[in-house]
């Protein structure tokens, strides 16, 4: 992991030193293209992205009293048909919204495997040693890590395919502790992000990366989980920490 990671320390500093800046009423021309290349590169990939809510404080930007996730979601509940790769449209979303998040619809070309961040991190550099092909990952504030992949909703066989809601779903996370399988029908937020109490959303791996098939990475990602957990288990840590797929 070491000399991969090196790569990109650079990259994910600077992402990581734009992201924590609190907004200001004018934000610099170099963040504003710094945030737009990042969001065009995963455009690039042939991943779906649409606007997303923003912190407002330690609250979401969204007008839902207490919403369950701030700075996490949609803002159009369209958000399926509304997500596109198109650089004029994305281009029109990051200037009218400066300071938006933005959400890539999985399901389509990519899948995304998210687990804890002590079980991925521990994988990712399992995987790497053993050479396999790993595509973009990224880390969601201080618990989760995700590892894109190529879709598997989507198969000719429509029998094959299973909604997302049996694995995971995003206004319902914490049903589903350990690894969460997001495909058809969910989303996740999209590097670079901003989340209430200064964290963020920032690529460890970025999406020039090649999507590899989610069962390349599964069997170590699960092991990792289930170690997770038993240390979990030990630590008495909350229900959250527990990873899937236990029975409850």
């Amino acid at each position: 992991m070491g000399a991969d990671s090196g790569r990109y320390r650079g990259t994910e500093n600077r992402i990581s030193q734009w992201l924590r800046r609190r907004p200001k009423p004018q934000r610099a021309e170099a963040d504003d293209t710094a945030r737009l290349a990042l969001l065009l590169a995963v455009a690039d990939a042939g991943m779906p992205i649409a606007p997303a809510a923003h912190p407002n404080g330690h609250r979401c930007s969204c007008d839902r009293i207490g919403c369950p996730t701030p700075a996490r979601h949609p803002v159009s509940f369209a958000w399926q048909t509304q997500s596109t790769t198109d650089h004029a449209q994305i281009e029109r979303w990051a200037e009218g919204q400066p300071l938006a998040n933005f959400i890539t619809a999985t399901g389509l070309i990519h899948d995304v495997l998210d687990v804890p961040v002590t079980a991925g991190a521990g994988a990712l550099e399992r995987l790497l040693a053993a050479d396999i092909e790993v595509g973009p990952v990224a880390r969601s504030g201080r618990d989760r890590m995700l590892f894109f992949a190529a879709t598997r909703g989507t198969p000719e066989d429509e029998d094959e395919w299973w909604p997302c809601e049996l694995d995971c779903h995003p206004e319902t996370m914490d049903e589903h502790p350990g690894l969460r399988w997001h495909c058809r029908g969910s989303y996740v937020l999209l590097p670079p992000a901003r989340l209430p109490g200064e964290l963020d959303v920032h690529w460890l791996r970025g999406p020039e990366h090649p999507l590899p098939d989610p069962l390349t990475l599964l069997e170590t990602l699960t092991d990792a989980c289930a170690q997770y957990a038993d240390s979990a288990e030990q630590s008495d840590l909350d229900h959250d920490a527990v990873a899937w797929p236990l029975s409850r």
